[in-house]
């Protein structure tokens, strides 16, 4: 019986760390859910008492979000950096010096060698909207990741540019089959904020 709950539990087994490695992984796709999945993967993170920080990269600095309440309480450290999406702002260079503001929180934060997950939500887009080159951000990942091999690095947004696809290691598409914004009914507090 004990042989058996000690396969099925692996993560307790002192040699687990040893066996696993960070993730980079993309949550993207024209579908809801990318940042909600995101919020899940924080959740069960903190829950194993992991060291998370959530990074925001449109979404508004001067609103509060349903998942600030949330994180804050399993002491997730969030940051919401943006200015508002980029269809709100109208002003690619204001949007362009926020994504690079955001985005050296983000190095910041993964150079501190202080967090087992870091989420950058929204990145995506910004990856697709070049407001920063995929390339370069690639590289700053990839020495990261090598100076520190456990470290989870999990991006979200639509239209996940192919370099960043096959770096990372685990890929998810949330595809849009029905949405209640097409019959008319709009976003909704605790669902889509």
């Amino acid at each position: 019986m004990s042989e058996a709950k000690e396969k099925r539990y692996k993560w307790r087994r002192e040699d687990y760390r040893e066996n696993t490695k960070g993730l980079l992984m993309v949550n993207t796709g024209d579908g809801k859910g990318k940042t909600t999945a995101a919020i899940g993967v924080l959740v069960r993170a903190a829950g194993r008492g992991m060291r998370c920080v959530l990074v925001q990269f449109m979404k508004s600095k001067n609103d509060r979000y349903g998942e600030h309440e949330s994180l804050e309480r399993l002491d997730v450290e969030v940051h919401t950096m943006g200015d508002g999406f980029t269809w709100d702002t109208k002003d690619p260079a204001q949007d362009v010096a926020t994504s690079e503001k955001t985005w050296e929180l983000c190095l910041e934060k993964m150079r501190s060698e202080e967090y087992d997950l870091v989420v950058f939500d929204e990145i995506v887009y910004v990856l697709d909207y070049k407001f920063l080159d995929v390339r370069s951000v690639l590289n700053e990942v990839s020495k990261i990741r090598d100076k520190q091999p456990h470290l989870h690095i999990l991006m979200t947004g639509r239209n996940a540019p192919t370099e960043l696809v096959e770096a990372a290691d685990l890929v998810t598409e949330m595809k849009e089959i029905k949405h209640p914004f097409h019959a008319g009914i709009y976003a909704q507090q605790g669902i889509e904020f």
